[in-house]
């Protein structure tokens, strides 16, 4: 019986589904560089509610922010989350972030304030954290379980945030966390015994 040899995973396995998250990043803080050097006029392409040439912000918005200060805010807990969903890989980071983003951007666009402009990837954040929290709940894994039980004790307090507060877009933030739900849910029912029709 010949022995089983088992390699372990390389920097580059582990690393490459953090590719998204980090390239993410990277274009926001650049796009806050070149914003900061333009007085900010690139923030005009943020989610501008129920006006059609507003809805490419539902894109754009999650990449721009109103400074530095508030980009700092949102970059920790979107690398840590988001880093905690890609590690099952890079395309599961990328159905949860499309999922959130267009729950959160639509949910914005329909419900915001008129004239006025969100931007900010907090709806991402937020939908991270409640995907985090949900998942074990849809998938029956205690991994998942144990996990987003240890989201909510490092994170919880954010949710908070879902509180409308002047100056800030809660609408963003409430969609966000139900497009996490919803992402959860999509992702990780088990659907096999609809086959039985």
């Amino acid at each position: 019986m010949a022995d089983e040899v088992r390699e372990r995973p390389g920097v580059g396995q582990v690393s490459a589904p953090l590719l998204p998250v980090a390239l993410m990043i990277v274009v926001m803080w650049g796009e806050e560089l070149l914003d900061t050097a333009l007085d900010g006029r690139l923030d005009r392409f943020g989610i501008r509610p129920r006006q059609v040439d507003g809805l490419d912000g539902i894109i754009f918005a999650p990449l721009l922010h109103n400074g530095f200060g508030h980009l700092i805010a949102n970059t920790l807990p979107f690398a840590l989350m988001g880093s905690a969903i890609a590690l099952e890989g890079a395309r599961r980071f990328l159905q949860v972030t499309v999922i959130v983003g267009l729950f959160s951007g639509v949910g914005t666009w329909l419900t915001g304030p008129p004239n006025s402009v969100h931007i900010g990837a907090s709806g991402l954040v937020f939908g991270y954290l409640t995907y985090l929290i949900s998942r074990g709940l849809f998938a029956h894994r205690v991994s998942y379980l144990i996990g987003g039980v240890v989201t909510f004790l490092v994170y919880g307090g954010v949710l908070w945030g879902l509180l409308p507060q002047p100056g800030v877009s809660w609408q963003g933030h409430v969609f966000g966390a139900a497009g996490g739900v919803l992402a959860a849910f999509v992702i990780h029912t088990d659907r096999s015994d609809d086959d039985d029709a």
